[in-house]
């Protein structure tokens, strides 16, 4: 379905070349005299200045590498950017190719959306801790989902043992999405889900408790994840062969784009490739890939590109790199804007934006001295405001023990506060723009992304580098790599390898009771036993008849199956059955 023509020279080698081609020119911007007169003085200054001085002293490396491998040099000057263009790779925030931010005037109208990744235990906890952070501030719900829950299983299933509640909340049925959402304002309040296999029938459960409140399903705001292609990359949370799940994602974005004008149907996920080991720009370039196979897909479904691309979002990791993350971000950007007017023909100013959640690095949260996280979280935030996010949500610093309490939670939010209220970064857009290291880093992205696309395109498409293994085996080689340099020392984590404290005083955290697994089954148990069976039985025999049927949309046989109490378990098991499953390629 995805399925790329092979050719000689494709889309994206062509655009290496266009990057190549413009190396060692000067752009009009750039006087060539005075270019030739900087290129002298380097020369001069790395002879009569630096050699000496290194011989008398010596370097913290032998290498300085950044995390996707490039060479980092000494310093850098406008040699390193004469040839680049102003108006053709940087331009004005809002505007083509939005490389320094897709609105004009960015923070100084609005900030960030401010998240947490909230959800624990049941329904009811989980609705105490929403509230308790809306009126802390925040400005956005995040939910956390249980493992159960993101798989497609229901509370009582012999899979679910034991993970009920644990690593997010737990949602079986409609019933329980109402105990969760209870007294929160749907027509107020933006919501982002992360989840993914189950996404069409958790939208279906939010937009009928939408209706219950009386709040139209066009005005509901917020974004489910629903990016399985990352899935099968990185997170491994799916229910059905990737056809499939294709084919539901197809759905929900016809149903959503007619019907739910303010939902992002799709966020396209780089934070589980990063946080199974990728590079920064292997998480940018397999995530603009998965980015550029739904736009595919939603064209083959018969939408414009205009008409449904504008609710796509994306959703990256923001690491301790710094800089590194920072280009990332910009490179996106840029990359989006020109692919999407140049390759896919989109004419609409908002197709061309790239919009974007980021997360701060659960991977690179340690339980060692688990206070320095806090510092972690602030770094990898402040790299995520100055590349421009649209929304933020900051890892609380006990998180790689257990999930958050309420006072970690509340220093989460509080990081995002103090940086949009007293650092003075979001006075003027895109502050690290003319940065000669800044700029070069972001083409070294941007460069470094056509050649992953290039290869992948070769192969056959992302699926079939997906299928055959490729990507997953690209990121197992960058985790393994990262994961001896830390353990030979090169690659210092403070607490870890370098600064470790014995004995360490524990931490408070959030313990999960194992009565959550207990009430949950038994609101199950109670809801089939006052449920309306024979209209369950129905719904699901249609929705299992819809499945069967290849160009059926399925979205309304979900929503109608939702609101007869079918549970989340049931409808995916239709799935199952009419589906199969998928087996992982061994990769190693």
């Amino acid at each position: 379905m995805l399925r790329a023509e092979q050719a000689v020279e494709t889309y994206w080698a062509r655009k290496l070349e266009e990057l190549r081609s413009r190396r060692g020119k000067c752009s009009e911007m750039y006087n060539s005299a005075y270019m030739e007169k900087i290129h002298e003085a380097l020369k001069s200054w790395e002879d009569k200045t630096l050699k000496p001085w290194l011989e008398g002293s010596c370097e913290r490396k032998k290498r300085f590498v950044n995390r996707s491998q490039m060479e980092i040099k000494t310093i850098y000057t406008p040699l390193d950017v004469a040839h680049q263009d102003y108006l053709g790779d940087l331009g004005f925030p809002g505007s083509p190719p939005m490389t320094r931010g897709v609105y004009p005037n960015m923070y100084r109208g609005k900030v960030w959306t401010m998240r947490l990744f909230s959800g624990y235990a049941t329904p009811e906890e989980t609705n105490r801790r929403f509230k308790y952070l809306l009126e802390h501030g925040e400005t956005g719900l995040s939910i956390a989902f249980d493992m159960p829950t993101l798989y497609g299983y229901d509370a009582d299933h012999p899979r679910a043992k034991g993970e009920v509640g644990k690593c997010g909340v737990n949602v079986s049925s409609l019933e329980d999405m109402e105990v969760l959402l209870s007294g929160i304002p749907l027509d107020k309040v933006s919501t982002s889900m992360t989840i993914n296999a189950p996404a069409a029938v958790i939208l279906a459960m939010y937009i009928a408790v939408a209706e219950k409140q009386g709040v139209p399903i066009n005005v509901l705001r917020g974004t489910t994840q629903t990016d399985i292609l990352k899935e099968f990359i990185a997170q491994k949370e799916w229910a059905f062969p990737p056809e499939a799940h294709l084919r539901i994602i197809r759905d929900m974005m016809v149903f959503c784009t007619r019907n739910m004008p303010y939902w992002h149907y799709i966020s396209i996920s780089g934070y589980h490739i990063r946080e199974a080991g990728a590079t920064p720009l292997q998480e940018l370039a397999f995530t603009l890939a998965d980015g550029f196979a739904y736009v595919e897909l939603g064209l083959e479904a018969g939408l414009k590109v205009d008409e449904f691309v504008p609710r796509f979002s994306f959703f990256f990791d923001c690491g301790i790199e710094f800089f590194e993350e920072i280009a990332k971000f910009r490179a996106a950007r840029r990359i989006w804007a020109k692919v999407l007017k140049e390759k896919y023909g989109a004419r609409n100013p908002r197709s061309l934006m790239l919009r974007f959640h980021t997360q701060t690095s659960g991977a690179s949260l340690t339980w060692q001295q688990p206070l320095n996280n806090i510092i972690r979280t602030a770094i990898e935030a402040l790299a995520a405001v100055l590349g421009g996010t649209q929304s933020l949500h900051t890892n609380a610093y006990d998180e790689a023990w257990a999930l958050p309490t309420e006072e970690a939670a509340l220093i989460a939010l509080r990081t995002q506060q103090i940086i949009a209220e007293e650092t003075g970064i979001t006075d003027t857009v895109d502050p690290l723009a003319g940065s000669y290291y800044i700029e070069w880093l972001t083409e070294q992205m941007e460069e470094g992304v056509y050649r992953y696309l290039d290869q992948i395109e070769r192969m056959g498409g992302i699926l079939e580098a997906i299928k055959s293994g490729w990507i997953q085996r690209e990121i197992h080689e960058s985790a393994y790599a990262h994961n001896m340099a830390v353990n030979s020392g090169e690659t210092v984590i403070v607490g870890v390898n370098k600064y470790v404290h014995e004995g360490e005083k524990p931490i408070n955290i959030l313990r999960i009771d194992e009565r959550v697994e207990l009430h949950q089954r038994e609101r199950l148990k109670r809801l089939r036993e006052k449920r309306d069976a024979a209209a369950v039985k129905n719904a699901l025999e249609n929705l299992r008849r819809v499945f069967e049927d290849p160009d059926a949309n399925c979205m309304p046989a979900i929503i109608d199956a939702v609101k007869k109490y079918a549970t989340l378990g049931e409808i995916m098991d239709v799935g199952r059955e009419v589906f199969g499953t998928w087996p992982e390629p061994r990769i190693l």
